[in-house]
């Protein structure tokens, strides 16, 4: 029907979009107009996830904590390793303190942002305007506007704001509350160093102790299911899972769902390294290497292809110039990469200035390196280690031994940049080579595994430097013999005599006599068949130390051969220890006087090349000769020379030493004290 005009004038009452409130369509109003409207009220937040009734071992941290943040509040970043226990760390300290914070408690998972929005700080911000009950229209597009709007909207209660898995400055700086009192707690693999700058305390998580993870695994486990006698394989569990909480938890869950496991058994499958990560796993998830593996994925390019060759590296520790050779890259970039994995909390600086893995990150590292680099890089890695080390160990040897007789190539093929590295003294090189002595016999079984003959062997002979001034006699017989058998293989019959020769010493000093003579009959033997001379006459000359323990007539007649043979190879030094072990051997027999002048041209020889520690030895030997000749004043007085080992003027012997070589020596001999020269 038509309208003839009749809407003409009439006003339209229409409503179009979306109201957010109350709407009024009037044409006119008179008077005021009032809505009473009932205010919205939104909870308190209190968003801190509740903590972990299994909980050991963090009351120094959480102590820590409470001291930094007291009343006044404040700001402390918790960093370590992943799966250290950062995370029920804060919750645990945040359980402790509810009702503290009249404004709210506030939680954000930066992982998870990271895997919903990039981990885009201004999520975060939003994340807590919105638990403030602003709806997202409101919400200001800039991040300096969020940050704003947060800080006045939490300016007057005390907030608590706990922040997982942080890994940049800004993330945090970003949430620092308004009001006074207000506490920020931080969790990151990272130290964070930058947020010094707004006050805040850098606090650092260690695995658990061997106490402490047996204790966090009964709690999990329940005390009935590691019983008393289970207790041993408890222990190795924790030890093989680090004390870190992640994989004890999933040890733990191992032996609750299969009642039937014994202890012993899963303690023997995590003992192998091999299968260690494999065995931490729940049904088809495997949590240890998955929390690795998030820390991982965040490394630079660089980083990361380093941390991988680094879980191939012999040994346990390293230093930036042997991972340098991992990389086959320069120090100064390794050092660079190392401090990227150091702030990431996956290495750790050792005691004695090197890195570290932890057990757990170095087979993940390993387990990446076999995922993403083909066989033949892998080899190549342990290649340039392994001779990387050996060259260490050569300079080792130079200093330590200096112009000893060696069968290998080793010293020789140091160039001149391996000689400008080299050590300082003696000492130096000899502390080198007992704080490597784990590394150093790693590369060796390294290079066994791979059939790296020469390698093997050489490493062998380096090591003896170390072995014949600090006697670690359970690792000279297993480098010596890994040695022996590689020499062999490989050919050499000097190598194998020089090796067997070096090995009879620690199994002489273990009792076992009769291997030691197997080994020296097979020396003498392969160094003839060298034909080298002056190895010919060392092999005789160690075969009559073994003599020497047990018949010392034959001794004298092996010297008596070795004599000949260093005199024909024209070696001072060997014609000066075989006269000084004649000489020892000849006063054993009773043949005294003999002794006598084979020991002064001992003394004599060690003197012209300089080798005061000899010389020292063969003073006393010299000394026990005249004492049993009825010479007491002339044994005093040999006795007392200045010891030719010492810069100073010091007596040769003190007045204890020489009673202890002559029993019924008078104290009133006038010996004046000294310190020993041998």
């Amino acid at each position: 029907m038509g309208d003839n005009g009749a809407d003409v004038g009439r006003v339209r009452n229409e409503f179009s979009g979306t109201a957010h409130g109350p709407v009024v369509q009037a044409g006119e109003i008179h008077g005021d107009l009032r809505f009473e409207m009932p205010r919205r009220e939104h909870p308190v937040p209190r968003q801190v996830p509740a903590a972990l009734r299994q909980f050991v071992d963090r009351e120094p941290v959480l102590a820590e904590i409470d001291g930094w943040v007291g009343d006044a509040g404040g700001l402390a970043v918790l960093s370590g390793l992943p799966g250290v226990g950062k995370s029920a760390t804060v919750r645990r300290w945040a359980e402790g303190e509810r009702g503290r914070f009249p404004g709210g408690e506030f939680y954000i998972d930066f992982a998870e942002l990271r895997a919903q929005r990039g981990g885009d700080v201004s999520a975060g911000v939003s994340h807590c305007l919105r638990a403030l009950g602003i709806e997202d229209e409101y919400l200001p597009g800039t991040l300096g506007e969020l940050t704003a709007l947060l800080r006045s909207r939490t300016a007057d209660d005390r907030v608590l704001m706990v922040l997982d898995d942080v890994t940049e400055p800004a993330q945090v700086r970003a949430l620092i509350p308004g009001a006074p009192g207000s506490v920020v707690l931080a969790t990151s693999q990272s130290r964070l160093g930058e947020l010094l700058g707004e006050g805040a305390r850098l606090m650092s998580l260690e695995p658990l102790s061997p106490e402490h993870g047996l204790e966090l695994l009964r709690a999990l486990c329940g005390q009935e299911r590691i019983a008393v006698g289970d207790e041993d394989a408890a222990l190795r569990i924790v030890e093989s899972c680090g004390g870190l909480p992640v994989a004890l938890h999933v040890a733990a869950a191992r032996l609750v769902m299969h009642p039937g496991l014994p202890v012993a058994a899963l303690a023997d499958e995590l003992a192998d390294d091999r299968r260690r990560l494999e065995a931490l796993r729940q049904g088809g998830e495997r949590p240890v290497s998955a929390v690795f593996g998030v820390a991982y994925a965040g490394l630079p390019a660089p980083a990361a292809r380093l941390y991988r060759l680094l879980g191939l590296h012999p040994g346990r520790r390293w230093d930036a110039a042997s991972a340098a050779a991992a990389a086959g890259a320069t120090v100064a970039h390794a050092a660079g990469q190392l401090d990227v994995l150091e702030a990431a909390s996956l290495v750790t600086v050792a005691a004695d200035g090197r890195y570290e893995f932890h057990d757990l990150v170095r087979l993940h590292a390993r387990e990446q390196a076999v995922q993403e680099d083909d066989e033949a890089a892998r080899t190549a890695v342990v290649a340039r280690v392994v001779e990387h080390l050996l060259i260490r160990a050569a300079q080792a040897d130079l200093a330590v031994m200096g112009r000893r007789m060696r069968i290998g190539t080793y010293t020789e093929r140091l160039g001149e940049a391996d000689r400008a590295t080299a050590f300082g003294d003696r000492q130096e090189a000899l502390d080198w080579l007992d704080t490597w002595r784990a590394e150093l016999l790693s590369a060796q079984q390294a290079a066994a595994d791979h059939g790296w003959h020469r390698q093997v062997w050489e490493l062998a002979e380096a090591l003896t430097a170390l072995f014949l001034n600090r006697r670690y006699l359970n690792d000279w017989v297993r480098s010596g013999d890994l040695g022996v058998r590689h020499a062999e293989a490989d050919g050499n019959p000097a190598a194998e005599a020089r090796l067997r020769t070096l090995l009879s010493r620690p199994l002489m000093d273990r009792e076992e006599l009769r291997r030691a003579r197997r080994e020296l009959e097979t020396a003498v033997a392969r160094a003839d068949e060298s034909g080298h001379t002056l190895l010919r006459a060392s092999a005789r000359e160690f075969y009559g130390r073994y003599w020497d323990r047990c018949d010392p007539v034959r001794a004298v007649a092996t010297y008596e051969e070795a004599m000949v043979l260093y005199r024909a190879a024209g070696d001072d030094r060997g014609i000066a220890i075989g006269r000084y072990f004649m000489g020892r051997a000849q006063h054993a027999v009773g043949s005294t006087e003999e002794a006598r002048a084979t020991l002064e041209g001992a003394y004599d020889g060690f003197m012209a090349i300089d080798d005061r520690r000899m010389g020292a030895r063969a003073l006393a030997a010299i000394g026990g000769v005249l004492r049993d000749l009825g010479r007491p004043a002339e044994a005093v007085a040999t006795w007392r020379r200045p010891a030719p080992c010492s810069a100073s003027a010091e007596p040769f012997i003190t007045r204890r030493r020489c009673a202890r070589r002559w029993p019924n020596w008078p104290s009133s001999a006038g010996i004046t004290s000294g310190g020993d020269a041998i």
